[in-house]
This record gives C-alpha cells, structure tokens and sequence, in this order.
C-alpha cells in the first residue's frame, strides 16, 4: 500500500512534468503534459511554487517506517535547496554555457524518440517550440538587467558564440535527412530554419544588448556560491577547508603521476611521456571510436555483473553515441527513460580531433557508463518500490552522481582494469588531476581567494581567466580542444566543478566506514547494492544514512 508521503512523490512528479514538460519528457514521464517548458519570469514563479507547496504539505507528513523516513528526508532536502536558491533571485541569471539552456534545447530534441510517425510528429513539435522557449529566456535576462542581477559578461559573449554555432552548423538538418521523403518533411525543414532563426536572434541580443549591461566579475561570491553548493552537493560547505584540501589533494596526485610516468618512459619528463601517449595506439576514425568506446562500455558491463554488482538486464547495454559539432568539451551521459524503454546514453564529443587517443579515455568510459553514471542512475530506475518516484525521476543531486561517478574511476584501479592497456592509469590520474584542480579554480574564482604563495610564483596571485587556464592546462592537464569550454563551465556553474572532488571524498570516507565496521567480513558487492539502492542522497546525509541501514 502507497505510504501518504510516497504519494505525494508521484504527485509532485506528475504536476511538476505539468508546469516542466521539458522535463517530463526528458526523463521519460508517460502523460499528456504539453511539449515546452516555459522559461519566462512567470513560468519559473510558477515552478518556484509548485515545489513550495509540495514542500509545505510534505512538512506536515509523519513517515512510517525506514522507506518513508528516507523519502522524506531526501524530498526535503532537495526543495529546500531548490528554493533556498531560487529565494537569493539567481533565477534572473537563467544564462548558463556550454552546459544549460542553450545546449538543452539541442539535447532535448536529439532525445525525442524515432521510431514511428507520431515520434517524428513530437520531435517536430520540440523543434518548434525553440523560439517560445528562446523569447521566454530573453523575457527573464531582461528582468535582472533591469534591476542589476545580470549574468558575467564572459558567460553572455559565450552564450552569443554558442547560440551562433546552433544555427550556423544547422543542428537539426540531421533529423528532417534521417525523417526522409515523408509528409513531414517540409515542416521539419521549416521548424528548422525558424530555430536557427531563433537562436541568431538571441545572439545578436546577448551581444549588443545584453554585453554592455553585464557583470564584470565572474565570481558570484560567498553567500551565492554556499547556496549553489548546498544546491549542487546537498552540503553545507566550508569553502576555505575545502580549498585548502584541493591544493592537498592536487600535490598528492602529481606525485602519483610522476611516479606513474617513470614507468612508461624512465627518465622522461611527464610532459615527453604525454606526448608519447597521444601519439601511439591511436584510433584513426571516428567510426572506429565509436566501435571501441561501445566495446569498452560492454566489457565493463561483463566484467561487473554478478562479481562486485548485481546488474539489472535492462541496464546490460549502454547506447553510446558520438557528437559532432558540439560546444560542449566533455563527455557526458544521460540516464534511461522511466521505463526503460529508453537506453541509458554516454555522449563524446568529437571535436577537432581527426584521430583517437585511447590512453585517457578510458576511464572516462568507467565514469560516464559503467560502473560510474549508468549503474547509479540506471539502478534508481530497477530498484522498485523502496525509493519514492521523487527519488528515482527528480531528486538527482551532483555530488552524489558525480561523487559516485569518481569512485568508479577509483574501483577501476582497485580492480586492477588500468592495466591494460599502457598510460591507462597514467589517464585515471590525470583525470583526477583535473578535477583536483577543478576544486582550487571553482571556490578560487567565486569567492576571491589568493592562491598558495608557491602556486602565486608559477601562475599568478589573483584568480582571473588566464589564472584559471593556466592552472587546468599545466595542473589539470586537460587535453586543449576542452580547455577553454571548461574553465567557462566553471565560471558560470558555481560549486558544479567540486561536485566530483567532493563527493568522491564522501563516498570512499562512508566505504571507508562500513570496512572499519565489518572487518573481515566487508562484501564489496553487498555495499554496492545497499549503497546504490538508497538512491541519490545529500553528502551530509551520505555516511549517517549508511551507518544507519548497515
């Protein structure tokens, strides 16, 4: 029988798919709801008090039993977060590059289904609704320029480059080719043209009218970047400690990377042995690329089941697919429908690159697939009845995901898979390199805070742009065709960047708990299974909630 408090999880999700359709359908929610989400003042108040109100009735609910207690706690934590942030009128900000609104209205239409005539129908109706939803973004900036709460100006001029290149490289012709001779075809073609149209328009917009207008600073501040934090890890952050861990924590794996290098080539500098790297085992094609990354995502899969996890079969095969022309420099994934039907994907952007270095990419595959995001994410959707629909659809947090996705890079070494292939480890530890120094960019920039006297010498005192690149290319060591896009992730996402860092902290201190628990008789597989069927959870809440169910 549905506990009061359950219901009111299938409740929210249902109505909130009502006022987000972009968001029912993304995630895969059966129902009549409409195609796009409304992204003017009025359409953001309206979700603004959809998630109040649910807050407010969910505050007068007395749970049953473990289950209820867990829904409860996490549907609590997330709206308050949600609304906290909406309260400081960040809301006006709605410009968010390469990763928010501008990107979303590409994704959302690759995601629409293909498969019969009524398919192709909706995917229409997402392409038409770009320039609703381009008009309902402008209506919002236009708010906070007008009293002062406007975006940085490097995020707007980035915006302006990102909406150009949706239209120039004409995003959507693939899918009136792929549609064929069909009725539907001019249309198509028709809807097409009026998005780039669209996204021309916002532009010019962001560029000359917007631009002059826009925040200097990139940096939000302390009590802005606490509430992102507390949005994006579901913790309340001490931003100093965890800077000051960063910089730790960068110098560790650097010495791990030293040591790692010398095996490759002795007496070579880390730099000469990169180089080498990326210049043998390479993939010629991206065709090619796309067969081995589909090949490594499955061996994964293989490799997992039944030893350290029990995997479902309907998460057995991951949908990997290549991305040309994106703005977007990494790799990324996207979870499966609510019923499945849709795969889980992982997204690789192809870039400039014309040939495939394998040494880096692999553990990428381990946490964007498997067993990184599509285990955590897939098993929410297999998992039943225990989590509330809340959990399984709406209640994803980054510092638990990303924090997961990190501690499956750090299972891959445990498992020995780093082996395999030569510089494997070398590019976990780069890897981890980055999102070390991710953590000193990230609260570095947003809060002003001067960089270590030592690290002042080698890349200057004060954070700013070049600082920021400096310190991810020469640290972070991040290949150059992503460079850039993510130092402007950084800037425009605030507390995104530390989510990995952070919550890998947390996952490995609450396995760390449950080892020094059990002793000997610790199962790895068993606390997987525990841990993943808790669905998403806040770090404050990570280790307690474990400790308590153990």
């Amino acid at each position: 029988m549905t506990t009061p408090i359950f219901a009111l999880a299938d409740e929210y999700i249902r109505t909130r798919a009502e006022v987000d359709p972009a968001f029912g359908h993304m995630v895969g929610i059966e129902g009549d709801y409409g195609v796009a989400t409304d992204y003017s003042p009025d359409g953001i108040a309206a979700r603004h008090e959809h998630q109040v109100s649910f807050l407010r009735r969910l505050e007068a609910m007395e749970p049953t039993g473990s289950d209820d207690e867990l829904a409860k706690l996490h549907m609590r934590e997330r709206l308050e977060a949600s609304t906290q942030l909406h309260e400081t009128g960040d809301w006006k900000r709605i410009l968010r590059v390469p990763y928010g609104l501008i990107q979303n209205m590409c994704t959302y239409v690759d995601l629409a289904p293909r498969k019969s005539e009524d398919d192709w129908a909706h995917l229409l109706e997402r392409i038409k609704a770009i320039p609703g939803t381009v008009s309902g973004m402008r209506a919002t900036l236009e708010v906070g320029r007008a009293d002062g709460t406007t975006v940085a100006r490097l995020q707007v001029l980035k915006g302006a480059e990102q909406a150009r290149l949706n239209a120039n490289k004409r995003v959507f012709d693939q899918h009136a080719e792929a549609y064929g001779d069909g009725p539907l075809r001019p249309e198509l073609e028709r809807a097409a043209q009026e998005a780039y149209a669209a996204f021309e328009e916002l532009a010019n917009y962001l560029q000359r009218e917007y631009a002059p207008d826009a925040r200097e600073a990139d940096g939000v501040g302390a009590d802005l970047y606490k509430a992102h934090a507390r949005q994006m890890l579901g913790a309340d952050l001490d931003p100093q400690e965890a800077y000051e861990w960063g910089w730790a924590e960068l110098y560790r794996i650097e010495e791990e990377m030293a040591t790692e290098a010398s095996k490759i080539l002795p007496g070579k500098s880390l730099d000469e042995v990169i180089a080498h790297l990326d210049s043998t085992n390479l993939i010629d094609t991206p065709e090619e690329y796309l067969a081995w990354l589909t090949a490594e995502h499955q061996w994964a899969l293989d490799e997992l089941n039944g030893v350290h996890f029990d995997i479902d079969e309907r998460l057995m095969s991951v949908d990997v697919q290549l991305v040309h022309g994106s703005s977007a420099g990494s790799p990324y994934y996207t979870g499966p429908s609510e019923d499945l039907s849709r795969k889980g994907r992982t997204w690789w952007p192809v870039g400039p690159r014309e040939k495939f270095a394998k040494w880096g990419e692999y553990t990428t595959v381990y946490h964007e697939g498997v067993p990184g995001h599509h285990l955590q994410i897939g098993q929410t959707k297999v998992v039943g009845d225990k989590l509330s629909r809340f959990a399984k659809s709406s209640g994803s947090l980054s510092g638990y995901g990303e924090g997961w996705a990190l501690y499956a890079e750090r299972l891959a070494d445990e498992l020995g898979w780093f082996e395999r292939a030569e510089g494997a480890r070398l590019g976990q530890l780069k890897a981890s390199a980055m999102r070390a120094a991710r953590v000193v960019i990230d609260i570095g920039t947003h809060l002003d805070l001067p960089l270590p006297a030592q690290e002042a010498k080698r890349h200057g005192a004060k954070w700013n742009f070049d600082v920021a690149l400096d310190v991810l290319q020469q640290r972070g060591r991040i290949a150059g065709h992503r460079a850039e896009a993510e130092i402007v992730r950084y800037f425009g996402w605030p507390s995104q960047a530390i989510c990995y860092k952070m919550g890998e902290r947390a996952w490995l201190a609450a396995r760390e708990d449950a080892k020094s628990r059990d002793g000997a008789s610790f199962n790895l597989k068993d606390w997987h299974t525990k841990a993943l069927n808790l669905g998403p959870i806040g770090l404050d809440n990570l280790r307690r909630i474990l400790k308590e169910r153990a």
